[in-house]
């Protein structure tokens, strides 16, 4: 399965103009962000030059990158706290996500009107929270009236207890407009918790949709942005649509280097989210390679082989016996698999072995 990132922002921030650049797929912008019920959907590869690099060496007959899903999430304004229509269901895909993309409008243009007028991305920033916090204090609300009642049966009294204690922690923040993520909670307060689907427990990374100049030399709002960033622990990442719908346009890799290389840029809009992504949720990548495919594999930080296995399918993880194990640093360095066995880089790791990034492995299993 893909790494689900939900697209959100107010109104015309430029959620969707990001979406397309990014996804190339092809979105209404004007209906959709008045209030369309259904999401836009892309599917992108994740950019890897490790997978590049594999799929030179073995010429297999296919290459499959890992993928990543955006999902275009209709601007919400201070009707989403009421949840009514539409905003109800835009609030549920938030909650399907696996993380939140915030696009915050970070560029001046008396062509492109805000919806308050001005262009403040603190503002905006403290709107939508407030939005989102007001969703999920009705959610508990909600909930607690559900566990007062699981609190007479002594088989649910205990997680019941839990949650409701959760709650009281979390409550104060979510009546400031501050997210649930920023309470501290104990262990087993942060796993009952999940039972509640709560929209501000995601993890989110915020997107400067900036104008060309802006990428290029930066500007007061991509810095406000930043240091909002900074303080929460999130990521940031400054993405300009033009530039990326351009970058998707060219057909070789030296074009998009040399592209790039203009800009003063080290890797695509696209490349930076993605990345950013993946460090946030504390995701890794593996790779198997061979003729027949050269595959890119998402995990978890700290998986370990087994685990790895059953990514690629449930009854390798069942009846996993060991995995072959080299690193693609070695690979690159040495330039052959021959060249890695040689030098006795070629490792045996078995059900404890922790998967690291940029391992290239081949499992045994027994069915």
């Amino acid at each position: 399965m893909p790494l689900n990132c939900g697209i959100i922002g107010l109104p015309t921030v430029g959620k969707t103009t990001i979406f397309t650049a990014l996804t190339r797929v092809k979105a209404e912008t004007s209906s959709f962000s008045s209030g369309s019920k259904n999401p836009n959907l892309g599917i992108v590869a994740v950019p890897d030059v490790r997978l590049d690099k594999l799929t030179e060496l073995f010429k297999p007959k296919r290459r499959v990158p890992a993928t990543v899903e955006f999902v275009d999430i209709a601007g919400l304004a201070s009707a989403a706290s009421k949840k009514e229509g539409a905003t109800n269901q835009m609030l549920s895909h938030i909650r399907d996500s696996a993380l939140m993309v915030h696009v915050v409008r970070c560029f001046e243009d008396p062509e492109v009107p805000h919806v308050s007028n001005k262009v403040s991305p603190a503002d905006d920033i403290e709107m939508l929270h407030l939005e989102l916090a007001l969703a999920d204090l009705e959610t508990i609300d909600k909930r607690a009236e559900k566990l007062q009642k699981e609190l007479k049966d002594q088989a649910k009294k205990k997680e019941a207890e839990r949650e409701l204690a959760a709650f009281d922690k979390i409550r104060p923040a979510l009546q400031e407009g501050r997210p649930a993520r920023s309470v501290a909670l104990d262990a087993e307060e942060a796993e009952a918790l999940k039972r509640s689907f709560l929209i501000t427990v995601k993890r989110e990374i915020y997107v400067c949709n900036a104008d060309e100049e802006g990428v290029r030399s930066g500007n007061a709002h991509i810095e406000a942005v930043k240091g909002i960033a900074a303080a929460e622990g999130a990521e940031c990442v400054v993405i300009c649509g033009k530039f990326e719908a351009e970058l998707a346009d060219l057909e070789s890799e030296e074009e998009k280097r040399d592209f790039l290389s203009e800009l003063g840029l080290e890797e695509s809009g696209l490349s930076a989210l993605i990345h950013a992504a993946y460090h946030l949720l504390g995701l890794r990548t593996f790779f198997t390679a061979g003729e027949d495919e050269c595959r890119a594999w998402t995990i978890k930080a700290g998986d370990k082989a087994p685990a790895a296995a059953g990514v690629i399918h449930t009854d390798f993880e069942k009846g996993f016996i060991k995995a072959e194990v080299y690193r693609y640093a070695d690979l690159e360095a040495l330039g052959s698999e021959h060249a890695i066995k040689a030098a006795g880089k070629l490792r045996q790791e078995g059900r404890e072995y922790v998967v690291q990034d940029g391992d290239v492995i081949f499992f045994k299993f027994n069915l």
